[in-house]
């Protein structure tokens, strides 16, 4: 006796609500180590700061949240700081980058849902007359229509997908940091090009009113000869001082294309269409603010990026131990299949089929180990690289705070040499005009001036490359929060890529 439909498809209910609890149960299951962020040695305090020379501060007290370069209070380096977000290509590659990492990880989350496919088919056909099930309905040619619905699910027993979400969204936030990290290098790349060829602009303006005093002291120095004064030997020298300085001038102008060019490639423009006009520029560094050392792993993009790393490759060691265990998979199929177009669809034509399977491997000749051994072997690689970055930005923060204590006493005896040989310049020149001092002395004293005058400039102009360096390596205004959440990357309708700070 046949069991009525409505009986038949409760029992086919029941089964698939087992299977589906059943699958539940089993998927509470995850392999592998749990993550847990690597310990680092970190110092007490910087050891620059310990002179009362460098304020310590919150990344907060850094000017304009993010636009890190508006503490230098410069209208054009925000301009140009402006367009490299729009323009910089580099940025926009590691832009696609972190587009790629957030479609791995949806990719990756794909995994934990069944796959569905549908489809739909026609057949004519005959089957063989020796075919030992043949009936008689299939004796000669007829039709086959066919609507299968397939429903495929392999259950995350033991959590292997769930840690190769894990693995990919912390390589997604990876990627996102080193975003940041490429936005920040180009940010203070930019920075110290535009400070370097304003330093290069006060060096043109100091040989400019340099060649106007030797204009003049040559035409001194030919009416002195005119007059009997001054031998042919003096002008000579005159001549060789105002040509040699010319010269020099005009080779700074090589150093400043190629510094503008630099800042053009930097905002995404043709050298060719591109161009800064003259603006002496020699300023004193403002102060960094500086927090604890601690507080560096917060603020660093590439730290971040190296513990995410991590964090991704923890989670490919339980990928890997996942697959010492069996898999399961659930199947079922429904649809219609009729071999007459007429009742194709009808409800008598219909089928169905539930099915779960189960599979396990017993020999693979040491693949599954050699594959575990390796994955240990990565995640112990990105510690050792994580412990490494840190020292490396350590390193940084006290290279630079080093740098801009020494260069400030450097600008201050500099300071003290161009105060004493503009004396000396004075003394001499007033010698020579009264005939107590030969041209040479007024060369000599002349060369020095002009060559301490330049090495303060210079001074002054890697005391701001410097601050810009430091203010890189305490991370800017960044701050780890700033990365998207694990959410944020498997989320089909969030930004494509982290919106960059603004001031």
């Amino acid at each position: 006796m046949h069991q009525p439909f409505a009986s038949r498809a409760g029992i086919a209910v029941a089964q698939l609500t087992g299977l589906l609890g059943l699958a539940s149960v089993l998927s509470s299951c995850t392999v592998g180590p749990d993550y847990v962020k690597p310990t680092v040695q970190t110092p007490a305090a910087y050891k620059e700061t310990g002179n009362g020379t460098w304020k310590v501060a919150t990344p907060g007290d850094m000017k304009g949240r993010g636009a890190w370069w508006k503490i230098f209070d410069d209208p054009k380096l925000d301009a140009l700081e402006d367009q490299v977000n729009v323009s910089n290509q580099d940025l926009k590659v590691a832009e696609a980058n972190y587009q790629q990492a957030r479609a791995l990880a949806q990719q990756a989350r794909a995994g934990l849902f069944p796959t569905v496919t549908v489809g739909a088919g026609a057949v004519r056909l005959r089957q063989s007359a020796n075919v030992p099930a043949r009936t008689t309905a299939t004796i000669g040619p007829y039709n086959d229509f066919l609507v299968p619905l397939d429903v495929s699910w392999e259950i995350d027993v033991w959590g292997r997908v769930r840690r190769l979400i894990e693995a990919s969204k912390a390589n997604a936030q990876a990627t996102a940091a080193d975003l940041e990290n490429v936005r920040l290098s180009l940010q203070s790349e930019l920075a110290s090009d535009y400070f370097a060829l304003r330093g290069l602009d006060a060096e043109i303006q100091l040989l400019d009113q340099t060649l106007v005093a030797y204009r003049k002291a040559l035409e001194l120095t030919q009416y002195r000869y005119k007059g009997g004064i001054a031998s042919q030997a003096d002008v000579a020298l005159a001549e060789t001082q105002l040509t040699t300085t010319r010269a020099q001038a005009i080779d700074l102008g090589v150093q400043r294309a190629q510094l503008e060019h630099a800042v053009a490639l930097l905002i995404g423009k043709p050298a060719s269409e591109f161009g800064l006009s003259v603006a002496p520029f020699v300023g004193v560094p403002p102060l960094v603010p500086m927090g604890v050392p601690s507080e560096l792993l917060e603020r660093r993009p590439d730290i971040a990026a190296a513990e995410r790393q991590v964090a991704s490759a923890n989670a490919q060691i339980g990928v890997a131990i996942a697959a010492y265990y069996p898999t399961v998979t659930l199947n079922a199929a429904f649809g219609f299949e009729s071999n007459n177009f007429s009742n194709w669809l009808s409800w008598p034509s219909r089928f169905w089929a539930l099915g779960a399977a189960g599979s396990q491997t017993v020999f693979d000749g040491g693949l599954r180990t050699a594959v575990t051994d390796q994955a240990k072997a990565a995640h112990a690689a990105t510690v050792a690289s994580y412990r490494e970055t840190v020292l490396g930005a350590f390193r940084d923060v006290e290279d630079n705070l080093a740098e801009l204590r020494i260069l400030a006493e450097e600008s201050d005896a500099q300071a003290d040499a161009v105060s004493s040989s503009k004396r000396s310049q004075t003394l001499i020149t007033n010698r020579y005009t009264g005939g107590a001092a030969t041209y040479l002395d007024v060369v000599v004293v002349q060369t020095v001036a002009l060559a301490n005058e330049r090495a303060a400039v210079q001074v002054a102009t890697r005391r701001m490359a410097a601050c810009v360096r430091l203010i890189k390596a305490v991370g800017g205004g960044w701050q780890v929060s700033d990365l998207p959440s694990g959410q944020d990357v498997l989320a089909r309708n969030a930004k494509p890529t982290p919106a960059p700070l603004q001031p």
